[in-house]
C-alpha cells in the first residue's frame, strides 16, 4: 500500500501521541474511526442491512449490552442505531484516538450473553387512579399510576404530567468543549442528525441543526457561535427552563436574549423524519427565513411590574410568561428588599389565575430554575432578622405570606423537582418567622398554618425521593384527609377509582328533590355533582364487574353487556399530532363486530370515554374518542385522547401489547366540563339562589329594572316603515314604562296573540322567567321578540364598565341555528356562535374561528395576547410540523401491515377482490344520504372550532408516513419498485428478486410480524450462536428486538409528545383568551349546551347579564346552572316538559333519582310562576286533536291553520294504518326495525312525490335508529332526493307539510318500549302542518293508556283502519285501498290503473299508467326504438326515440387499404382512419419482429433482451436497442458481483459498476464487534480504528445524569455526596470517592409484605424478602447466602440482589482493566449503587483518561488548522484549477469544531486535491485530442473525492495512491508523446501502445502493473526526447539515484525550478532560488507557501516531512501493533 513510508531521522509528532496514548491505556484494543469525539457526521444506515448489522445484538454480546437508542439524534430518518446500517464507514488514518477496552467477547464468560437494559416497571403503585384533588384551574394534578424504575427515569428527567410541566434532566455540559462542537438538546433542545450522505463539501461544516420545536442551524446561517456568545446565553442544557418555559416556541432564538424578539421560522412544511436529507446545506438555510432582525431584549424594571400588579391576573401570567426579560430579571444575584417584595407579589398575582395554568407552569419554571429563587429569597428572608425599622419589619408577614404561597405553587406543580431548590429558602424561613415573632411583629394563623404545610409535603416528597418513588414532576400529591370525614364533591375525581371498580364501593347518592326546596346550596351542588357523576361512572363500573367476573368464559367475545361495550385485542399503535394536541391511533379486533352498521352505530363516538387495561383492570387507561371515522372503525381503528394521568403510563406500552378496551356510551367530555364546574362554582357565585335552591314563588323584576325604566317597542311592531323614518313623536309614543302593563302597546300592534304577549310580559319584567310552549305555540318566535325587545333597550341593562352580551342556549345545534337565523333578521353584526358545524350559511361568519379570521380582531387584541400568541403559535406549528416525529414509535412494520385491514383479509382470502367487486355491481344504485344518527350526534358534540382542518390530506400525510417508516425501521426493504433489465445509468437495486418471490417474502414477514410470541429476555442471553437458531426461534428473537427497539424509541418519542402536548395547550390557553375578547365585544352569543360546558370558565368572565335558555326543558340542570356566571341578573327558561325530557345514561338515576327532571320542570313542578302558549300556528285541527286534550289541556287553533288545503290523492287528511306484522331486533346496538312499515311507508312517499308534492315538503319520521337504516336501503337517492327522513328525538322543533310516521314497535310480547313515554308520543303526533299518515300495530299501542285515548278519538272520526284510501287525481271517482307495499302497484304512477294515452310530439302514444304530475309531458321521454335509416346499406337507429340519432356503429367487415387485412369496423367508420389488429410481422433493424399491432408505427427501441460483453469484460443480459447506445459509448452499469478481499480481510459488497471495475472499492459494511471502553459495543462497520461511542451517555449518579455522547467527556457531578446512614456519612462531592467505610449494620425497616428487610443499614432496601423469595434469595453464588445473618445488597442499575460479603469481596477485586464492574449474573455495568461508590468513581476516572487521551489536545489541533490553512492559500495551482475544492477546503478549515481526525480528513483530502489539481494544469502540456481520456479518468478520482466520509480507510488511500500514480505516469508518457510527436517509429508505437493499454486500463493499477509500466518507461525515456524538466527521462532517474532521497524531498519554487531538502525532508531554513531568485525552503518543518511538492521528479504524492506521510506510517505501524 502507498502508505508505507521508510523510517524518518526525526520522530513523528502523532505517532509519538498515540504512543503515549496506547501506554496510558494499557494493551487494549486500538479503535479508531469515523466521527472522532464529537464528530460532524454519522453515517447513516441502510435498512436493507438492519439484521446483519449486529445491532440487535443477541449473540456476541459483553458486558453491559444496551440496544441502541433509536432517533438519538432526531434526523429524518437517519437513526444511529445498530439496527440501521450502512456501509459508508471510513477509517481516518490520520488522527489516531485510543480506547482501552478491556475484556474483549471471548475473554469474558459472560461475554456472549443478550442482556437487556431496558426499564421495566418492577411495583405497581397503590393506587388505581389518581385520588387526588385538581390542581387549580382545572388542570389535574394526579397520576401517580405506577412506578418507573431509575434508568428510565433518570434519563428521562423529571416531568410532571397532568397536564403539567415536564421539566428535563440536564447534564452540566463544559464551555470549551462544547463551543464549536454540535450539540444535542434534550427535552425539547435540539438533538444534532446523524446527517445522511450529505455532501461533504456543502455540510462538513453545518453543524448546527435544532429539531423538536427548535429551529435548524446551519453552517450558512443564521448565526455562527461566536456570534451566539455575543447574543447572549446559548441554549445551555443547565439553562432550558422546565415547564416549556424554555424558548421553547421561539424557533432560532438562542438564550434569553433571542427568546422575544419575534423571530418567526417559517417552517410550516412537515419535516418528516423519513425525508432524505438535502443535499447541500444552502437549501434549508433558505427555508429558514427570520422575519425581523435581532432586537435588544425588553428589560423588565419596578415600573413595569408595578404597571402589572393593577392588571387582571390572566394579563400578568400571560405578558410574563411570554416576556423575553424575565429570564434575564430572575437571573440576578442580588435584589433590591423592596424589588424582591414586588416581585413575590406580581407573582402572586399570576398564579391566582385559573384560566391560563399552563402559562402559569411556564412561568414557575422559569422561577424554578432562577437565581431569584436560589439566591435573592433566602437572601432577603434571612436579612429580615437584621431589620432595624420597626415600620418596615411590619410589613413582613404580608410578603412572607406571598412567598409561602408561591412555595405552595412550585411544589403541586413541580413536586419532584423543586423539593431541592427550595430547600434553603424553606430552612431559612422559620427561623426568620421565629425571630420576627420574638420581636413583636405579628405573624397571622393562616401564614403558620401555610408554611406548616409546606413543610409536610416537602418532608413527604423527601420521603418518597428516598425510597425511590419520586421520580418526576407527575407524582401526585395527595391530601391527606381526617378520618371518618366524608369526601367532598369538591376533591373527589371524575374518573372511577380502583375500589369503585374493584370492590364496588357504591356511593353517597342524594335524589334530586322535585317537590321542595333543597336544605342548602352546597347540598344542592352536591347532589347534582354526584348524581351527574354516577350517570356516567355506573355503567362503566357495573360493566367492567361484570366483565371481570366472566373473564373465565370462554363464550366471553359472544357475550353481550348492558353497560358497557367491549372491544378485544386493542393495541395503541401511533401517536399523531392533532391541533388540539397528541392523540393516538388505536386498533382493535372487527371480528366480533362483523354485524355492526359503523355509520350510524352509537359505538365510539366523539367525546366517549373508554377505559383501556391489560391486567383486568389493577391499572386502567381512560381516553376520549378524539376523531370518528367510519372508514377506519369498520377497519378497527379509532383516534383516542388519552387523560393526563394515562399519558404517563403510556411510555411503556408496546404496540404488542393487547388491551381489553371498554366504552360507556355517556358523551364524557360534556359530563367533564360540567362536572368540573360543578367543583369550581362557589356557593355564592350562584344567581337565583331564591328560586332554584329555595324554590320561592315571589318572582322579583331584574336588578336593572326600575320603576321609571322605559322601553322602546316600536321594532317590535309589524309596522313595515323603517325604524330612522318614524317620526320622533312615535318613537315616543312607543316609549312605555315597561313595569306598568296598562301603558304597553297592544298584542295586535305587537304582532302576538295572547298568550304571547303574556309571555313577553313575564320575561322582559321577572328575573326568572318560565315559559312553557306546546308543539306549533311559537316558542322560538316569542323567544325572538324578547331578544330584539331587550337588544332594542341594552342601555337600560349594559352597564358602561364592560359590555356584557345576552347568552342564548340551545340544546340542539339545528335549534341554535333556527334561534341566531331568526335574530341575524333584526340583529346583523355582533353576533358569535358557538357549536357544532353549522348547516347556515348566514351564521358561517359568526363562528369563532370565522372571527378569528378577521385582521382587524387580532390587531385589536390586547398587547400581550399578541405577543403571547405569536410565540406559542409559532412553536405550536412548528411542532405540528414534526408530523412524522412522533410517528416514529409507530410500531416498526407492524402497523404497515394492520394499518390497512384490507391487506390482511386480502391475503387470508384471495378470492375477496373478486367478491366485493360482484357486491359493488349490485349496489350500483345510489342510496338516499340519510343523517345517520351517529352523525347527528357527533354534529351536536364536535364543537366546530374543535374540527381538523383538511382531514384527507393528513391522512396521506400520516400513510406515507408509515409506510416510510415501516421500511426502514423493520430492517428490510419492502416496496422496491418493479426491478426490470439494466438499463443506462439505474441505480443498482438491492435484492434481485422476481415480483412473485418478493410478494411471498412479503407475505412471510407480514404473518411473522403480526406473530406475538417473542423470545423471553432470559432465553435470549443463553444463546451462544445467532446462526445456530431455527427459523422459528429467530423470528422469536427478532420480534423481541423489535419490542425492545419499540420501547426505546417510546421513550425518546415521549419527550416531542409532552412538548407538543403542553404547546398545544398554551395555545388552547391562549385561544381562550383571544376567544374571550371576542365574545366580551358581542352583542348576543348563542351557544349550544356542550358549547356553554366547554367555555363554561370564559363564560364567568364575560359575565353575562342575560341568560336565555331555548329548549330548556331538555337540558339536565346541572347543565343548565354551570352556565350561569355569578353577574347574571335575568333568566328566561323556554321549552316544554310534556315534550322530550333530559336524557340520562342509567334508567335507575332517571327514575328513582329524578336525573331527568330538568330545573324548567323541576321549577313547574313546585308551582313556580310560568306563561303557557295556548295557541298553536302548525297543525290542522284534525291533527292537533290528537294532543288536545289528551297532553295539553288548553291547546286551542289559530285562525291560520283552518285554511289549508286537503292533502293530494288520499281521501283523508290523517290516517292511522294498521298492522300485526312483527318487528325484527337488530343483532346490534338494542334497536328495532320493522321491514314492512318500511316498506309501506317509503311506497307511500313515493306515491305523494307523483302527486306533485317537493321532497322537501315531505318527511318520513321512525322512533327507533334501526329503521333508519331499514329506510335507507329502500330509498335510492336519484327518486328521494330531498326527502327528510329522521329519528323522532331529532326533529324535535321541526316541522313539515307531510309526515310519514312508521311506530316500528309489534311483537307477541306487546312490549312497546319507549312507544309508551308520553313525551316521545306527543313529539311525533305534532310534527305535521297539513298531513299526517301513521303506520303501526295499534291493537299492541291501545294497552298504553295514552295511545288509548288517541286510537279512540281516530275511530270516532273515521282516521285508523287496515287501509289507506287513496284517490286519483284525473279520476276522482277512482278509488284504490292500500294496506301493503305491494298494493301500491296498483297506482304504479300516482294516479290509477288507466293508461294515460295521451298522443306525444314524435307521435308516439305514452305508455304510462295514469300520473297526476307532468300532465303536458314536457319532461316525458319516449322509450320506443328509433327507426330512422342512417346509412346507405339501410342500418336503422339503434336509439332510443328520445336520443339524438349519431353515426351509424352497426359492426361490419372491411379491408384495411393500407395492408389488406379483413377487419370489423364500425359502418360509419373510413378503413382509413382505423388502427388495423393484427400483430405486426416487420423485421426491426436489427433483426427482431415488431412487437406492435400492424395499424401502429413500428418501435425504434427493441425490447427482446440480449447478451452483450460490457467494456469491462462482463457479460449481461440489456434491452435490444441498448446495444446500439453502447456502440456510441452510452455507458451501462455492470452488475456483477465485486467480491475482491479487502484489505480489511473481508468480501467486498460492491458490483463491478459501484466499485469502478476494482480502481475504487466500496467501502465496508461488515460489522465491527468490539468492545469499546465504555463497555458498549462498537456501532461502526468494519474499522481499523473504533471512533469514539456515539451512544447516549450511562454514566449517572443519584443527582443527575450525563447527557452527552458516551464518548464524549463527562463532568464530575459536584453535588454534596448522598452516601449516608445513622452511622456514617460521607463529607466529599458526589464525584469523588467517598471518605467513609461501607456500613455492615443490618437494616431494621420492615418490607412492604411485613417481614424485616435483609439489606443493610443506609442501604436502599432490597425488593426481596428472605420469607418470600427464599429460594431465590439463598440461591447459592458466592457461597455465603445461606448463613444465618447474611445481609444482602441489590444493585440498582439491573435490581440483582447478592449477598453482601460475596459482592463486597468481588467488587474490591482489581482485575486490571479499565472497565465499569458489571453484575456479575447479566453484565450491567454497576454505575449507581452508592455502597461501591468509590470503586465505580475510580474506575470511571481511569476511563476519562482514556476519553481525554482520545479526544486529542486543542493546542495540537488548532496548529494543524493553522498549518493546513497556510498550506491552502500557498497553492495557486489548486485554486486556479479547482476552484469549488479550495473553498469547500477552506471552509471545513474554518469550522470551529474540528477534531484530530477531521483535520486528518482535510489534510488527506488536500493533498489528493492538489494531485488531481496539478494533473489538471498539467493537461496542456498533452495532445488535445488526449486531454478529454485523461479528463474523464481525473474526473473518476474525483467523484470518488467527493464521497462524504469520516475518514479515509486504508482501502481508500491505496486505492486512490494507485489511481492518482497510474494517471501521474499516463501524464508523463502523454507529454513525452507530445513533445516527440514526428520521431516515433512503429517499434515505438507498439512499445507506446503497450504501455497506455496498462494505464488506461480499468482495471486496479497493481504494484506488479507499476514496477512494469516504469521498467518500460525507462527504456522509451531514451528514445524519447526531453521531459518538461528540460533533461533527459534518463538524466533524470540518474540525478535523483545520486541524491539518494526517499520520495518527497523534492520541491520547486514558485516558478517551477526544482531543488531537493535532506534529511528528514523538512525545510528548517529559508534560501534562494539559484535560477530566479524566489524564495525556497522554508521553516521548523514547514515548507514557504510558496513552494510546493515536485511529483515529476520522483513521482511522490506528498511531501516526506507532512501529516500524511505520518498518518501513513501510523496506519503502517498500528497494523503491525493489531
Amino acid at each position: 500500500m502507498a502508505a508505507t513510508a521508510p523510517p524518518r531521522p526525526s520522530p513523528p509528532r502523532l505517532a509519538e501521541g498515540k504512543a503515549k496514548a496506547a501506554a496510558a491505556a494499557g494493551e487494549g484494543e486500538w479503535c479508531e474511526g469515523p466521527g472522532g469525539i464529537g464528530a460532524i457526521f454519522a453515517e447513516p444506515r441502510r435498512p436493507a442491512e438492519e439484521p446483519a448489522a449486529g445491532a440487535m445484538e443477541g449473540a456476541g454480546q459483553g458486558p453491559g449490552l444496551r440496544l441502541p437508542r433509536a432517533g438519538r439524534r432526531g434526523h429524518a430518518g437517519r437513526w444511529d442505531t445498530g439496527f440501521i446500517q450502512q456501509g459508508r464507514n471510513r477509517i481516518n488514518n490520520v488522527s489516531g484516538q485510543t480506547h482501552k477496552t478491556v475484556a474483549q467477547a471471548g475473554e469474558n464468560p459472560q461475554a456472549s450473553n443478550y442482556t437487556l437494559l431496558l426499564g421495566q416497571r418492577e411495583e405497581r403503585s397503590e393506587y388505581f387512579f389518581s385520588q387526588g384533588r385538581r390542581n387549580q384551574g382545572g388542570q389535574t394534578n394526579s397520576g401517580a399510576t405506577g412506578h418507573w424504575n431509575e434508568q428510565e427515569n433518570e434519563g428521562r428527567g423529571k416531568w410532571y404530567r397532568g397536564g403539567q410541566t415536564h421539566e428535563r434532566a440536564r447534564g452540566p455540559w463544559n464551555e470549551q468543549e462544547n463551543e464549536g462542537r454540535r450539540r444535542r438538546y434534550q427535552g425539547g433542545q435540539a438533538y444534532d442528525r446523524d446527517r445522511g450522505l450529505w455532501n461533504e463539501q456543502d455540510n462538513e461544516g453545518r453543524v448546527r441543526r435544532y429539531q423538536g420545536g427548535r429551529a435548524c442551524e446551519k453552517a450558512g446561517g443564521p448565526w455562527n457561535m461566536q456570534e451566539n456568545e455575543v447574543r447572549g446565553r446559548r441554549y445551555h442544557s443547565g439553562q432550558a427552563l422546565s415547564g416549556q418555559a424554555q424558548e421553547d416556541a421561539r424557533g432560532l432564538r438562542n438564550g434569553q436574549e433571542n427568546e422575544g424578539k419575534g423571530r418567526s421560522i417559517q417552517l410550516r412544511r412537515s419535516m418528516h423524519f423519513y425525508q432524505k436529507p438535502t443535499p447541500g446545506g444552502a437549501q434549508l438555510s433558505e427555508q429558514l427565513q427570520l422575519s425581523e432582525q435581532p432586537q435588544q431584549v425588553k428589560k423588565i424594571g419596578y415600573k413595569f411590574l408595578e404597571g402589572l400588579l393593577q392588571k387582571d391576573p390572566s394579563e400578568v401570567v400571560i405578558t410574563l410568561a411570554s416576556s423575553s426579560g424575565l429570564k434575564e430579571l430572575l437571573s440576578q444575584t442580588a435584589m433590591k428588599p423592596s424589588f424582591v417584595q414586588l416581585i413575590c407579589q406580581v407573582l402572586r398575582k399570576a398564579c391566582s389565575s385559573r384560566m391560563d395554568r399552563q402559562s402559569v407552569q411556564q412561568l414557575l419554571g422559569v422561577v424554578k430554575e432562577s437565581n431569584f429563587l436560589k439566591i435573592c429569597l433566602p437572601q432577603y428572608v434571612s436579612d429580615m432578622v437584621t431589620e432595624a425599622v420597626p415600620a418596615v419589619r411590619h410589613q413582613y408577614p404580608e410578603h412572607i405570606g406571598n412567598i409561602i404561597l408561591l412555595l405552595q405553587d412550585l411544589i403541586s406543580i413541580f413536586p419532584a423537582s423543586s423539593v431541592q431548590k427550595i430547600s434553603i429558602l424553606l430552612t431559612v424561613l422559620p427561623a426568620s418567622i421565629n425571630a420576627l415573632r420574638a420581636s413583636g411583629v405579628d405573624i397571622t394563623e393562616e401564614t403558620e398554618k401555610n408554611l406548616n404545610k409546606v413543610q409536610m409535603l416537602v418532608q413527604h416528597l423527601q420521603e418518597k425521593r428516598r425510597e425511590g418513588t419520586l421520580r418526576a414532576d407527575n407524582y401526585t400529591l395527595m391530601q391527606p384527609q381526617a378520618d371518618g370525614q366524608e369526601e367532598t364533591y369538591r376533591t373527589m375525581t371524575i374518573y372511577p377509582t380502583y375500589n369503585e371498580v374493584h370492590h364496588d364501593e357504591k356511593p353517597f347518592l342524594r335524589p334530586n328533590i322535585v317537590s321542595g326546596r333543597y336544605e342548602s346550596t352546597s347540598i344542592y351542588l352536591d347532589t347534582h355533582f354526584r348524581l351527574l357523576r354516577e350517570d356516567f361512572v355506573r355503567p362503566l363500573r357495573e360493566g367492567i364487574s361484570e366483565l371481570l367476573q366472566s373473564f373465565e368464559d370462554k363464550g366471553l367475545r359472544k357475550k353481550k353487556f348492558d353497560d358497557i361495550r367491549i372491544y378485544f385485542d386493542t393495541r395503541i399503535i401511533a401517536p399523531l399530532c392533532s391541533p388540539t394536541g397528541v392523540v393516538y391511533k388505536v386498533q382493535f379486533d372487527t371480528k366480533p363486530l362483523k354485524f355492526v352498521r359503523w355509520q350510524n352505530s352509537r359505538r365510539l363516538l366523539y367525546g366517549s370515554l373508554v377505559c383501556m387495561s391489560k391486567d383486568h383492570f389493577e391499572t386502567c387507561l381512560f381516553a376520549t374518542v378524539s376523531n370518528r371515522d367510519s372508514t377506519d372503525l369498520a377497519k378497527g381503528i379509532v383516534e383516542l385522547c388519552f387523560n393526563a394521568q394515562s399519558q404517563a403510563l403510556l411510555a411503556e406500552v408496546r404496540p404488542s401489547d393487547s388491551f381489553l378496551m371498554v366504552e360507556t356510551t355517556a358523551y364524557f367530555e360534556a359530563y367533564r366540563h360540567v362536572l368540573e364546574g360543578l367543583q369550581e362554582i362557589q356557593e355564592e357565585d350562584i344567581p337565583f339562589q331564591k328560586y332554584i335552591v329555595e324554590c320561592d314563588a315571589q318572582v322579583k323584576e331584574p336588578k336593572y329594572l326600575t320603576v321609571d325604566t322605559t322601553y322602546n317597542f316600536a321594532p317590535l311592531t309589524e309596522d313595515p316603515v323603517a325604524d330612522e323614518e318614524r317620526a320622533p313623536d312615535g318613537l315616543r309614543r312607543q316609549s312605555v314604562r315597561v313595569l306598568d302593563h296598562n301603558q304597553w302597546p297592544s298584542m295586535e300592534t305587537l304582532g302576538l296573540d295572547e298568550s304571547q304577549m303574556e309571555a313577553l310580559r313575564l320575561a322582559l319584567t321577572k328575573e326568572l322567567a318560565i315559559i312553557q310552549g306546546p308543539p306549533g305555540t311559537g316558542k322560538t318566535y316569542v323567544g325572538l321578540k324578547i331578544v330584539q325587545a331587550l337588544l332594542t333597550n341594552k342601555n337600560v341593562w349594559q352597564t358602561t364598565v364592560q359590555n356584557s352580551p345576552i347568552l342564548v342556549v340551545c340544546y340542539t345545534n339545528h335549534a341554535l341555528d333556527q334561534f341566531l337565523e331568526g335574530i341575524y333578521t333584526f340583529q346583523k353584526h355582533g353576533m358569535v356562535r358557538v357549536g357544532g358545524r353549522s348547516s347556515s350559511e348566514v351564521l358561517k361568519q359568526f363562528t369563532l374561528r370565522e372571527l378569528r379570521k378577521k385582521c382587524e380582531f387580532r390587531h385589536n387584541l390586547p398587547m400581550h395576547l399578541r405577543r403571547a400568541y405569536v410565540n406559542d403559535h409559532e412553536e405550536f406549528y412548528y411542532s405540528a410540523a414534526q408530523h412524522s416525529v412522533i410517528l416514529e414509535w409507530l410500531g416498526l412494520g407492524v402497523t404497515v401491515f394492520t394499518q390497512s385491514a384490507a391487506e390482511d383479509i386480502e391475503a387470508e382470502n384471495p378470492g375477496g377482490q373478486q367478491e366485493r367487486e360482484e357486491e359493488q355491481e349490485g349496489e350500483a344504485e345510489e342510496l338516499l344520504e340519510i343523517p345517520e344518527e351517529a352523525d347527528l350526534i357527533q354534529a351536536d358534540r364536535v364543537i366546530e372550532d374543535e374540527e381538523a382542518a383538511k382531514p384527507q390530506k393528513r391522512k396521506e400525510e400520516e400513510h406515507r408516513a408509515v409506510r416510510e417508516l415501516a421500511s426502514v425501521l423493520l430492517a428490510m426493504k419492502l416496496e422496491n419498485e418493479e426491478e426490470g433489465t439494466a438499463q443506462p445509468q439505474q441505480k443498482t437495486v438491492q435484492w434481485e428478486i422476481t415480483a412473485t418471490q418478493r410478494k411471498k417474502m412479503k407475505q412471510k414477514m407480514r404473518v411473522e410480524l403480526c406473530k406475538l410470541s417473542a423470545m423471553t429476555e432470559l432465553e435470549a442471553k443463553s444463546i451462544q450462536d445467532l446462526w445456530q437458531l431455527d427459523l422459528s426461534s429467530r423470528w422469536r428473537l427478532y420480534r423481541l428486538w423489535l419490542q425492545t427497539y419499540q420501547g426505546f424509541i417510546r421513550r425518546r418519542i415521549l419527550q416531542h409528545e409532552q412538548q407538543y402536548q403542553a404547546a398545544a395547550e398554551r395555545l388552547a390557553e391562549l385561544r381562550l383568551q383571544e376567544d374571550l375578547c371576542i365574545l366580551k365585544e358581542a352583542k348576543v352569543v348563542g351557544m349550544t349546551t356542550t358549547g356553554a360546558a366547554k367555555y363554561r370558565q370564559i363564560l364567568q368572565k364575560v359575565e353575562p347579564r342575560i341568560v336565555i335558555v331555548e329548549e330548556a326543558a331538555e337540558v339536565l340542570e346541572a347543565h343548565t346552572i354551570t352556565t350561569l356566571s355569578k353577574a347574571c341578573q335575568h333568566l328566561i327558561l323556554i321549552g316544554d316538559h310534556q315534550q322530550l325530557q333530559p336524557s340520562a345514561n342509567v334508567y335507575d338515576l332517571a327514575k328513582n333519582f329524578n336525573l331527568e327532571v330538568s330545573l324548567f320542570e323541576r321549577l313547574v313542578k313546585v308551582d313556580f310562576p310560568f306563561v303557557r302558549l295556548k295557541y298553536q300556528h302548525r297543525m290542522r285541527p284534525e291533527i292537533a286533536q290528537l294532543l288536545s286534550p289528551h297532553i295539553y289541556q288548553e291547546l286551542e287553533n289559530h285562525p291560520s291553520v283552518l285554511k289549508y288545503e286537503n292533502v293530494k290523492g288520499v281521501l283523508s287528511n290523517l290516517f292511522f294504518v294498521e298492522h300485526d306484522f312483527p318487528e325484527q331486533e337488530i343483532q346490534e346496538g338494542k334497536s328495532h326495525q320493522n321491514p314492512h312499515e318500511a316498506r309501506f311507508v317509503v311506497e307511500l312517499c313515493k306515491y305523494f312525490l307523483c302527486q306533485d308534492y317537493l321532497p322537501s315538503q315531505i318527511t318520513i319520521l321512525t322512533t327507533y335508529t334501526g329503521q333508519l337504516f331499514c329506510l335507507r336501503k329502500l330509498m335510492p337517492a336519484k327518486t328521494f332526493a330531498g326527502v327528510k327522513v329522521y329519528v323522532v328525538d331529532k326533529y324535535q322543533g321541526e316541522e313539515n307539510d307531510i309526515i310519514l310516521l312508521s311506530l316500528v314497535r309489534s311483537n307477541k310480547e306487546e312490549r312497546t318500549g319507549f312507544l309508551q313515554i308520553p313525551n316521545r308520543i306527543c313529539v311525533a303526533l305534532s310534527r305535521a302542518k297539513k298531513g299526517l299518515y301513521c303506520i303501526g300495530n295499534m291493537r299492541m299501542l291501545g294497552k298504553v293508556p295514552l295511545w288509548s285515548k288517541i286510537i279512540h278519538t281516530l275511530r270516532e272520526k273515521g282516521n285508523i283502519g287496515r287501509s289507506l284510501i287513496l284517490c286519483c287525481q284525473n279520476h276522482p271517482e277512482t278509488k284504490t285501498l292500500v294496506s301493503t307495499a305491494a298494493d301500491f302497484s296498483k297506482v304504479p304512477e300516482g294516479g290509477c290503473s288507466h293508461p294515460c294515452e295521451f298522443r306525444l310530439s314524435c307521435g308516439h302514444v305514452c305508455t304510462r299508467a295514469c300520473h297526476p304530475y307532468d300532465t303536458q309531458h314536457k319532461k316525458y321521454q319516449c322509450l320506443k326504438p328509433c327507426q330512422k335509416v342512417l346509412c346507405t346499406k339501410g342500418h336503422r337507429c339503434q336509439q332510443s326515440c328520445y336520443e339524438p340519432c349519431g353515426p351509424c356503429m352497426v359492426i361490419v367487415e372491411k379491408t384495411i387499404s393500407k395492408c389488406g387485412h379483413l377487419q370489423m369496423v364500425p359502418c360509419s367508420c373510413p378503413d382509413s382512419e382505423f388502427v388495423c389488429q393484427e400483430p405486426c410481422q416487420k423485421k426491426l433493424n436489427c433483426g427482431h419482429t415488431c412487437n406492435r399491432f400492424c395499424g401502429q408505427e413500428c418501435t425504434t427501441r427493441c425490447p427482446e433482451l440480449v447478451k452483450v460483453t460490457l467494456q469491462c469484460g462482463h457479460t449481461q443480459k440489456v434491452k435490444c436497442w441498448i446495444t446500439e447506445e453502447m456502440k456510441h459509448g452510452k455507458p451501462v452499469e455492470c452488475k456483477t458481483k465485486c467480491s475482491v478481499t479487502l484489505e480489511c480481510g473481508h468480501a467486498c459488497s460492491g458490483s463491478c459498476h459501484t466499485c469502478f471495475e476494482g480502481r475504487f472499492h466500496k467501502p465496508c459494511s461488515s460489522p465491527c464487534k468490539r468492545f469499546l471502553v465504555c463497555s458498549h459495543k462498537c456501532q461502526q462497520p468494519c474499522t481499523v480504528e473504533c471512533p469514539p461511542c456515539q451512544l447516549e451517555c450511562q454514566n449517572h449518579c443519584v443527582h443527575s445524569r450525563c447527557k452527552k455522547k458516551c464518548g464524549e467527556r463527562c463532568f464530575p457531578c459536584v453535588e454534596p455526596c448522598e452516601w449516608q446512614c445513622q452511622h456514617y456519612q460521607c463529607t466529599n462531592l458526589c464525584s469523588e470517592p467517598c471518605n467513609r467505610p461501607r456500613c455492615d449494620v443490618p437494616c431494621t425497616k420492615l418490607l412492604r409484605c411485613g417481614h424485616p428487610c435483609i439489606g443493610l443499614c443506609g442501604e436502599p432496601c432490597p425488593n426481596k424478602c428472605l420469607v418470600c423469595d427464599h429460594e431465590e434469595v439463598t440461591q447459592i453464588f458466592f457461597g455465603f447466602e445461606e448463613d444465618p445473618d447474611a445481609r444482602f445488597v441489590q444493585l440498582e442499575d439491573c435490581g440483582h440482589v447478592f449477598e453482601s460479603q460475596g459482592l463486597d469481596h468481588y467488587m474490591d477485586e482489581d482485575d486490571d482493566v479499565v472497565k465499569l464492574k458489571v453484575c456479575p449474573v447479566c453484565q450491567t455495568p454497576v454505575r449507581k449503587n452508592l455502597r461501591y461508590g468509590t470503586i465505580v468513581k475510580r474506575r470511571l476516572d481511569e476511563i476519562e483518561k482514556v476519553k481525554e487521551k482520545i479526544q486529542g489536545p486543542a493546542q495540537e489541533i488548532e496548529s494543524s488548522r493553522q498549518r493546513l490553512q497556510a498550506a491552502l492559500i500557498g497553492n495557486a495551482v489548486l485554486q486556479r484549477n479547482l476552484p469549488h475544492k479550495y473553498l469547500m477546503l477552506e471552509d471545513k478549515l474554518k469550522a470551529s469544531d474540528l477534531s484530530i481526525k477531521s483535520i486528518g480528513l482535510i489534510e488527506n483530502q488536500l493533498n489528493f486535491y492538489k494531485r488531481v489539481a496539478d494533473l489538471t494544469d498539467s493537461m496542456s502540456k498533452i495532445d488535445v485530442n488526449e486531454r478529454k481520456g485523461l479528463k474523464k479518468r481525473l474526473d473518476e478520482v474525483q467523484e470518488w473525492l467527493d464521497m462524504p466520509r469520516i475518514s479515509f480507510t486504508g482501502q481508500e488511500l491505496s486505492d486512490l495512491q494507485a489511481e492518482i500514480q497510474r494517471l501521474t505516469l499516463l501524464q508523463s508518457l502523454l507529454s513525452r508523446c507530445k513533445s516527440a510527436s514526428g520521431m516515433i517509429t512503429t517499434a515505438l508505437a507498439a512499445e507506446i501502445a503497450c504501455v497506455r493499454e496498462i494505464l488506461e486500463g480499468t482495471k486496479k493499477f497493481t504494484e506488479a502493473d507499476e514496477a512494469a509500466v516504469k521498467a518500460q518507461l525507462e527504456r522509451l525515456c531514451t528514445a524519447l526526447p526531453v521531459s518538461g524538466l528540460g533533461i533527459s527521462e534518463a538524466e533524470r532517474v540518474q540525478i535523483v539515484r545520486a541524491i539518494g532521497c526517499p520520495r518527497g524531498h523534492w520541491f520547486k519554487c514558485r516558478n517551477g525550478h526544482i531543488y531537493v531538502i535532506g534529511e528528514c525532508g523538512g525545510a528548517m531554513e529559508r534560501s534562494r532560488c539559484p535560477e530566479c531568485h524566489a524564495v525556497i525552503g522554508g521553516t521548523n518543518h514547514a515548507l514557504d507557501s510558496t513552494n510546493s511538492l515536485a511529483p515529476e521528479m520522483d513521482g511522490a504524492t506528498h511531501a516526506a516531512w507532512s501529516e500524511t506521510a505520518n498518518n501513513l506510517l501510523n496506519f503502517e505501524e498500528l497494523r503491525l501493533l493489531l
